[in-house]
């Protein structure tokens, strides 16, 4: 059988950076070729990164993506690799107009296309086009109606783009008619906890279905809220997995493949039609080549735990947003608690302790044991580390405005807001929000307070899942012989805000695990009243969840973008109108 030495190059871009992208696909081509492969594959839209929301609107973008391509294949031959095939995503447009849609030639698609002897060989767009979840490609896109073939050293390769594989039909039955020995498929399939076997299980069996081997590469890194995890895999026709690659980590999945040789005849340029696309075949090669004396083999990374897995994807969404928007430190109010100890971790692995700056602003609420606390936190991961008082400021306020209740508590938190974003502004670090989705759900936190900042690494981190992570985070660093970042009482105290005397979490809201599972049910879920009840649950905390949930709409509006790892995050997943007399009967 036909040999081939396959590159999967699971690569970190970044949005709107289409010559800084361009090198990495060079610099990793250049790998590769290195080391001997045929075929190498970049992720979906590569070069210009993914996704890019509205910028796919502006005809200049698109023009400069379709230029940037054109010159790559060019780069790449007169770098001495135009001998090797390259597949790389980026942004093209249309050809034809798309009347079922009401858009004009020139729509922009997400494509990719094949880059050999210094040429576009040929190029594909998107045919199943998601507009789901985080997901709204409808309202950018053309879908695609071709399925190239390549014919590269007498092995035909089918390619394809991430949604293409997970809806039925379409390209996957296309290969199988087509009588490809591989199909290619190219992604940024964004993480979600858990979601990495059920991305095996529809891989193992869209190979089965196209009867092929099917390779499947996938972006890393970070983007605004999103998180890509790589975890390309490689499998046979029976879904037996060849290689797959590490999570979170940026790097080339090389193997040999022996491959079934093509067998029927092809002359350049013919097409014809299966399921619906019309399939593209162009010829790279005839000559085949013979398994090599020493295959390469790749071999499975070992998969991670889930709150291993969990916090990776926090770290590198974190570090993402952090470096790719131009900064190199981040600023943490400490508080003692568990939420903003677990930020300050993430934030110390995700750029270095050296770059990660937090402050202590007690008031006179302020236990001993918090301050003392956060202190602990900073001496044993080494960040930077100080102590302002709000106490006079929060006299000041008070000799004026004489408040009480919940206004003079949220005055606390306000005060520590702005105390903050004045150190922000006077230093230039990222504000790092410590909010978790427990309390985004209900509403409890202080607009201008505890919700300031840029970016919020926990937001869709249920409290319960807090503590779990910060367990985790001390029980691999002494697993490893260092010393575990989060002190012992930080995860042994009764949550609180501390903003009166004697205040826990659980006077105003039900424990975390209750608390955390009806908002599973009535979040990630969408589960009514009724549904809830019938798992169980008390129909009075499901009443009162519901409505804190409802009512907290514009509080969520608010607060800043955070990492996704849940099926359903606030913001690009769940939208809900703020406006809203819709209520759950009871």
């Amino acid at each position: 059988m036909p040999s081939l030495r396959l590159a999967l190059n699971q690569i970190d871009t970044t949005v709107g950076d289409i010559a800084g992208n361009g090198d990495l696909v060079v610099r990793w081509t250049r790998h590769a070729v290195e080391q001997g492969a045929h075929l190498v594959a970049f992720p979906e839209m590569a070069l210009t990164g993914y996704p890019v929301e509205d910028l796919a609107l502006r005809p200049s973008f698109v023009d400069a993506s379709r230029a940037a391509l054109v010159a790559l294949a060019q780069r790449l031959d007169a770098e001495g690799m135009g001998d090797t095939a390259v597949v790389v995503g980026y942004l093209g447009k249309s050809t034809t107009a798309s009347p079922r849609l009401g858009l004009p030639v020139g729509s922009p698609q997400n494509c990719a296309a094949v880059l050999h002897g210094g040429k576009v060989v040929t190029r594909l767009a998107k045919h199943h086009l998601p507009n789901y979840g985080v997901f709204d490609e409808f309202r950018y896109f053309v879908p695609g109606d071709t399925l190239p073939v390549v014919r590269l050293h007498g092995v035909d390769v089918a390619l394809a783009i991430c949604e293409d594989i997970w809806q039925d039909g379409g390209r996957v039955q296309a290969a199988r008619q087509a009588e490809a020995g591989l199909l290619l498929v190219v992604n940024a399939s964004p993480y979600e906890a858990g979601k990495g076997e059920e991305r095996l299980d529809l891989v193992r069996r869209r190979a089965a279905e196209a009867g092929c081997t099917l390779a499947y590469v996938n972006q890393v890194g970070g983007q605004d809220e999103l998180v890509f995890d790589g975890d390309s895999v490689v499998v046979d026709g029976d879904g037996a997995v060849l290689a797959r690659a590490p999570q979170f980590e940026e790097g080339c999945l090389l193997l040999d493949l022996e491959l079934p040789q093509a067998t029927a005849p092809v002359a350049q340029g013919s097409r014809f039609v299966a399921d619906g696309l019309e399939i593209l075949p162009a010829v790279l090669s005839e000559d085949v080549l013979p398994a090599p004396a020493e295959p390469v083999t790749a071999g499975q990374a070992p998969r991670l735990g889930e709150e291993e897995e969990i916090y990776g994807a926090l770290v590198t969404g974190l570090r993402a947003y952090i470096l790719k928007n131009g900064f190199k430190t981040a600023l943490i109010g400490l508080s003692g608690g568990i939420d903003s100890a677990l930020v300050a971790a993430l934030a110390v692995d995700a750029i270095g302790a050296e770059n990660v700056h937090c402050v202590s602003m007690p008031s006179a609420y302020s236990s001993q044991h918090s301050r003392d606390d956060a202190a602990e936190l900073a001496r044993r991961t080494g960040l930077h580390f100080r102590t302002v008082s709000i106490a006079p400021m929060f006299d000041a306020y008070m000799s004026a405005l004489r408040l009480t209740g919940l206004a003079e508590e949220n005055l606390q938190s306000r005060l520590r807001g702005t105390l903050l974003m004045a150190i922000s502004n006077q230093e230039n670090h990222l504000v790092l929000a410590p909010g978790n989705k427990s309390e985004l759900a209900v509403g409890y936190s202080t607009l201008y307070g505890d919700s300031v900042g840029a970016y919020g690494p926990i937001k869709d981190v249920y409290k319960s899942l807090i503590f779990r992570l910060a367990k985790w985070r001390n029980q691999a660093a002494a697993e490893r012989g260092e010393t575990p970042p989060i002190p012992e009482n930080t995860i042994l105290k009764p949550p609180s805000a501390e903003l009166r005397p004697g205040q826990v979490d659980t006077d105003s809201l039900p424990d975390y695990d209750l608390l955390d599972a009806v908002l599973t049910a009535y979040i990630e879920q969408d589960l009514g009243r009724a549904d809830i009840l019938a798992e169980g649950f008390d129909p009075a905390v499901v009443d009162r969840v519901i409505r804190l949930v409802d009512t907290a709409e514009y509080k969520r509006r608010q607060y800043p973008p955070g990492t996704k790892i849940s099926s359903k995050n606030f913001g690009r997943d769940r939208r809900q109108p703020i406006t809203n007399r819709w209520r759950e009967s009871s």
